[in-house]
């Protein structure tokens, strides 16, 4: 029978406390060189009907984690590439229902891959009780949960809504926030920390402070035991591997990618290959990598 808030229809092996998972935490199993992947990607851009595809080709190629945006409209964090991508998604009719609906098919078949559920509190779950909410995530198949715009006042149900339906969170900070804020983030990541390397949108082409980011790291190791991704302006196989020197467990790549998306979809390529040229570009200098299509 479909889910009273979403209209999807819980997997098979749904149980309403928790989601059994034998799997290896989020970037488990790296050697030292070889940093995880997190690529971001907008439900509904390209299609919904190219995500099987598209999360099969991350899977095969050994990345570790998609994390997949329930789009929403004039994101104040977001650049233009990334905000032109959710309209297209929208303009295509993407919605919380049917992005849960397309993970419950595709999660099944899928091995390394980790999806992680970014959504948008004023958009997507704004007038929904939070305890629902994470228990349909869950049971959808999402492997964690990023809430986007969650006001202070609701942190501490939200916590505990994902801790009584079994959802790993994804909690954020910056570099430069406040050791309070750090603390909090470090304390409440399940699945991981997204550490945001400088202020501003994303797709900027602001260069981070190694010095500062190494600081945070520091100070979230002291604090947490779950891996640590650094993300904003990181958009080539350099960049991630100036953050594997700096200690990070891996990096979030998104308007890079999104942006190839983009360009396919313009000049009337097939989107996911030219998305997945992208994501061998990121992964090829790490010798080793189980990338599929990897020169060696």
């Amino acid at each position: 029978m479909p889910d009273t808030l979403t209209g999807t229809t819980p997997r098979p092996d749904a149980r309403p406390d928790a989601r059994p998972d034998a799997r290896p935490g989020f970037f488990a199993g790296r050697s030292p060189g070889q940093p995880g992947l997190a690529v971001f990607a907008n439900a509904g851009d390209p299609p919904l009907a190219a995500l099987p595809e598209l999360a099969a080709m991350l899977d095969e190629n050994g990345v570790d984690c998609l994390e997949l945006a329930v789009p929403f409209p004039g994101s104040a964090t977001d650049g233009p590439v990334i905000r032109r991508s959710a309209d297209r998604a929208l303009a295509g009719g993407t919605t919380l229902h049917s992005v849960l609906d397309a993970v419950a098919a595709i999660r099944p078949g899928l091995g390394r891959l980790r999806i992680a559920l970014l959504a948008d509190w004023s958009h997507s779950v704004k007038g929904t009780d939070l305890g629902d909410f994470a228990r349909t995530v869950a049971d959808a198949g999402c492997d964690a949960l990023l809430l986007h715009g969650l006001p202070p006042r609701l942190r501490a149900a939200h916590y505990a809504a994902a801790r009584d339906a079994g959802l790993p969170l994804v909690t954020t900070c910056y570099a430069v926030s406040d050791p309070q804020t750090v603390s909090e983030a470090a304390r409440h990541a399940s699945a991981y920390v997204y550490l945001v390397a400088h202020y501003g949108r994303t797709g900027t082409t602001t260069a981070a402070d190694p010095d500062r980011l190494a600081a945070a790291l520091t100070l979230l190791r002291a604090r947490t035991t779950a891996p640590v991704a650094v993300g904003f302006g990181i958009r080539t196989r350099a960049d991630i591997a100036a953050l594997e020197d700096l200690g990070a467990d891996a990096a979030v790549v998104g308007s890079a990618g999104v942006a190839r998306i983009e360009q396919a979809l313009t000049e009337g390529h097939d989107p996911v290959e030219e998305f997945a040229s992208f994501v061998r570009e990121l992964l090829h200098p790490f010798p080793g990598h189980p990338t599929k299509g990897n020169p060696t």
